[in-house]
């Protein structure tokens, strides 16, 4: 049987399309799942490595011999890394640890909700001074359930929290229990509460500042932690644009689960505080109630709340459901491009786990770009198939997970490797990671 973490990856950078005008390079290869870089101020190149597959979050920096290790020990998954004042902050899983300029680590934040199925993620700083960050849903659609396996046990009282108040419509969903010992039993659960406890209409559960599917607020020393908005099931990655308008790549909700969602698309946020932005009601600034949204063989998806907040804000833009669109950046330079467009990952989809057991639409693995005022998405970089490269043996893009610009009229595609082999497991497969360099000719 072939090993895994033998598998070579095949690098070509013809077979991958861009618009006239534009060359693609490799910058650096045999990566083991980078999720994003960073510049220092004296313009060196950190980059994040999750730690999917050993277990051990790490921050290298990029030398001209390859990487060296700086920083380890950060638990999986490490979500992102920045560079800020002569610290290097470091969001994993639920915690924000700084590196400090003489390599001791500090934590900031820790008790993060970040033990379900999504995370807190990869810090900004705004023109406030003040640290930004979004922290992901503990699951799907605001339901504990079977496809919770993975954590359930672990954490057998886990569940969502909502930034405010919220009433309840009472609807329970009746699923295999995962916790007894005795087989094949039943149990009840309700929205926003943990695996086997039912909820009745009317019932309150009360509001948290560390709420799921929200965007956070501290001081850079994590002091003063407060709620900015929430409404989000997984915002990835945050980013403010030249007018100091905050936004957010936000993934739509799987088909999968006690309340699968079919048909909801990724969405790019301009974030406001105090707004809430629709989950688990609402995707793409519609209800899930509309039958658009019914998945096949499945029941329609009804409300939990039987009160909203407020009529969420329709998105800047959509992308096709599972595209799942990653760490963008603005382009602020004329002569790369119209300036203020933004280029954004997506990773592409995680079927059929995700996708109610149909095969991965062809979505994803490319770099798109993004008119921020009329909302039009437009493929920036893609393979000549139109599929990852590994799904026809190319040697293009695979898994594309961030998007940076550096100070010299490039761009930085971080592309995480070789994520789900065809016929394995969920696997990331160790030295498949690439920097890509994208220039203007």
């Amino acid at each position: 049987m072939e090993r895994l973490d033998r598998i070579d990856r095949i690098l070509k950078p013809e077979d991958i399309l861009l618009p006239i005008g534009y060359k693609i390079e490799v910058f650096a290869e045999k990566l083991t799942t980078p999720i994003n870089l960073t510049f220092t101020d004296q313009g060196e190149i950190l980059i994040a490595d999750a730690g999917i597959t050993t277990n051990n979050g790490k921050v290298l920096i990029l030398t001209s011999t390859g990487t060296r290790v700086i920083a380890e020990g950060f638990k999986p998954p490490l979500t992102g890394i920045t560079f800020y004042k002569g610290n290097i902050y470091v969001a994993h899983r639920g915690s924000i640890t700084i590196i400090k300029p003489d390599g001791s680590k500090q934590d900031i934040l820790t008790g993060l909700p970040s033990f379900g199925d999504h995370h807190n993620n990869r810090v900004i700083f705004g023109p406030d001074g003040k640290m930004y960050f979004g922290q992901g849903t503990v699951t799907n659609s605001g339901i504990v359930g079977e496809d919770n396996s993975r954590w359930i046990k672990e954490h057998p009282f886990g569940h969502d929290y909502p930034g405010s108040y919220i009433p309840l419509t009472g609807e329970n969903f009746k699923t295999k229990n995962l916790l007894s010992e005795t087989a094949n039993t039943q149990t009840w659960t309700g929205a926003y509460s943990p695996f086997g406890t039912p909820t009745h209409r009317g019932e309150f559960i009360r509001g948290m500042v560390k709420a799921s599917g929200s965007i956070l607020r501290a001081n850079p020393d994590g002091s003063q932690l407060e709620l900015f908005s929430w409404g989000l099931r997984n915002p990835f990655r945050l980013k403010f644009d030249r007018q100091n308008r905050l936004f957010c790549g936000n993934h739509g909700i799987d088909v999968r689960g006690s309340r699968p969602v079919d048909n909801s698309p990724d969405e790019f946020q301009w974030i406001r505080q105090g707004i809430w932005y629709g989950w688990p009601d609402y995707t793409g600034g519609h209800p899930v109630t509309n039958p658009y949204f019914k998945p096949e063989g499945k029941p329609q998806p009804s409300f939990l709340f039987a009160q909203h907040p407020m009529k969420p804000p329709k998105p800047v833009a959509t992308f096709a459901p599972h595209s799942a669109i990653m760490g963008f950046d603005f382009n602020n330079d004329s002569s790369f491009g119209p300036i203020n467009e933004v280029f954004i990952a997506e990773f592409g989809s995680e079927a059929p786990d995700t996708t109610g057991g149909k095969p991965a639409p062809r979505v994803g693995h490319r770099i798109s770009r993004i008119n921020t005022e009329t909302g039009k998405v437009a493929t920036f970089a893609i393979n000549r198939t139109g599929l990852s490269a590994t799904a026809t043996g190319g040697g293009g893009l695979e898994r594309p997970i961030d998007v940076t610009f550096g100070k010299q009229n490039e761009m930085f595609i971080t592309d995480f490797g070789i994520f789900k082999p065809p016929g394995k497991k969920i696997y990331a497969v160790p030295n498949t990671g690439v920097i890509w360099r994208v220039t203007k000719l």
